[in-house]
């Protein structure tokens, strides 16, 4: 490449560089360094009316957990403030106070105490104790979790930063979701389920600590004044101490995604190897089911048995499917093991099921073929009170039928709708009347094609 070559590509980068320097840069509306650092000391105070705000933000959450509403659980994030004390938490930590983080701190763990007691003081009186799915998903919380944390906190803090204030930060107190883990470790307490409450809660600690991290990130960025430690030993021990909380927060769920990674692996490999390995002409698949903890996919069949060589063959290759350290257990129609009465209710569910399904197929097709026969109906003109007209202008017309329809061309396009008119006249009709009767028509009918078959 000639030195030409070089300077002309070197050109290009810089100004491509350039460009998106431009285009991405976050310093044209931010906010003076005064405004920020006032703004996130504001959103750290919690007291009077924060407070009560979180109680009935924590009791509206529990009750959308409770009875399953995802509606009901965003409004009450959409109102927390959560996430004031927990972004002061990295404010300080990236300009060196001391003072606001302890500040922090305390609000925080203010807050989450009060939320722990006001939900586990909702889920102590109600009625309804069976764990929901929202509740449910806040128990087990995995690497994803932290990846939301870190850049729904990098957007949160951008947006405190800017000098228009925008609905950046109610989305992102609904995507980290820290509410609702404080809620289901309410529940957890509540009901006696331990799980519950320690892996709701590590999925708020992992909010928070990674919210803080953005945080301390992008001030470290956008660099406004630092405190300085009089003891930099001490600087450096507080730097450490970061570290080695964010490894000890993130390393659990990192573990924890990868168990549910390998999990759902198996199951859709498991599901291959059922569908493709596990079909016979004249025996019939009952039951199946797929356990990724002790790896066992248990079938049970009914119909022609099949020996004890063709399950071997076919756990052979369970190989190919990349699950070969699976257990395939196998229960068949002579099988001491099968449960007959399960299996007869499993067998009337499917029925029934299936029957539901197609009644209410049925029912959308009769609903879909009323609602076009309606539609048809409404677009036809009145006939009836148009020949009851025609006849009084004149009074030799017998019948008059009329009828709304498109037209096709014989390629397959549409070309119009027509108003087809056919009259039965006891005398003939001039063709001077018959264009009179057209125009009538279009006008009665406000149709702009109109198409007259007369008959004697």
């Amino acid at each position: 490449m000639s030195n030409k070559e070089i300077h002309s590509t070197r050109t290009i980068v810089k100004q491509i560089r350039n460009m998106l320097a431009i285009n991405f840069s976050v310093r044209d509306d931010q906010a003076s360094y005064a405004e920020i650092d006032t703004n996130i000391r504001d959103m750290v105070e919690f007291k009077g009316t924060n407070l009560w705000v979180l109680m009935l933000a924590m009791i509206i959450a529990s009750i959308g957990l409770n009875v399953n509403s995802t509606a009901v659980i965003i409004g009450a994030m959409l109102i927390s403030p959560l996430m004031g004390p927990i972004m002061g938490i990295g404010y300080g930590v990236g300009i060196n106070d001391f003072e606001l983080i302890k500040k922090s701190f305390k609000s925080i763990s203010l807050a989450v105490l009060i939320s722990l007691i006001s939900a586990t003081l909702y889920f102590l009186i109600s009625p309804l104790s069976e764990a929901s799915s929202e509740l449910l998903s806040r128990t087990t919380p995995t690497l994803w979790d932290v990846l939301i944390a870190l850049f729904g906190g990098l957007a949160g803090i951008l947006a405190t930063t800017r000098k228009e204030k925008s609905n950046v930060i109610p989305g992102v107190a609904i995507a980290t979701a820290l509410m609702p883990p404080l809620c289901t470790a309410g529940y957890g307490l509540a009901t006696g389920h331990f799980s519950f409450f320690f892996g709701a809660f590590y999925l708020f600690f992992i909010n928070m600590v990674f919210i803080s991290l953005a945080t301390v990130l992008f001030i470290g960025y956008i660099n406004p004044p630092h405190k300085r430690f009089v003891d930099t030993a001490f600087e450096r021990r507080v730097r450490n101490y970061i570290v080695v909380l964010v490894l000890v927060t993130v390393l659990p769920s990192i573990y924890l995604a990868y168990n549910m990674v390998t999990d759902v692996a198996f199951n859709s490999r498991a599901k291959d190897f059922i569908k493709n390995e596990l079909a016979f002409d004249n025996t019939l698949t009952t039951q199946e089911k797929i356990s990724p903890d002790t790896r066992e996919i248990e079938i049970t069949f009914v119909g022609d048995e099949i020996t004890k060589e063709q399950i071997s063959s076919i756990e052979k290759r369970l190989k190919s499917y990349k699950i070969e350290n699976a257990k395939l257990v196998v229960h068949q129609s002579g099988d001491k093991k099968i449960n007959l009465a399960t299996l007869k209710t499993s067998l009337l569910s499917d029925l029934y099921s299936t029957s539901v399904k197609s009644s209410e197929e049925k029912d959308k097709h009769i609903q879909l073929l009323e609602a076009e026969l309606a539609q048809f109906k409404a677009a036809q003109p009145d006939t009836k009170s148009i020949a009851q007209e025609l006849r009084t202008q004149y009074p030799q017309l017998l019948r008059v039928a009329l009828v709304k329809t498109p037209v096709w061309e014989t390629d397959g396009s549409k070309a119009d709708n027509f108003l087809i008119a056919y009259i039965v006249a006891g005398s003939p009709i001039t063709s001077a009347d018959q264009r009179k009767i057209i125009a009538w028509l279009k006008v009665r009918t406000r149709m702009e094609q109109v198409r007259l078959l007369v008959s004697k």
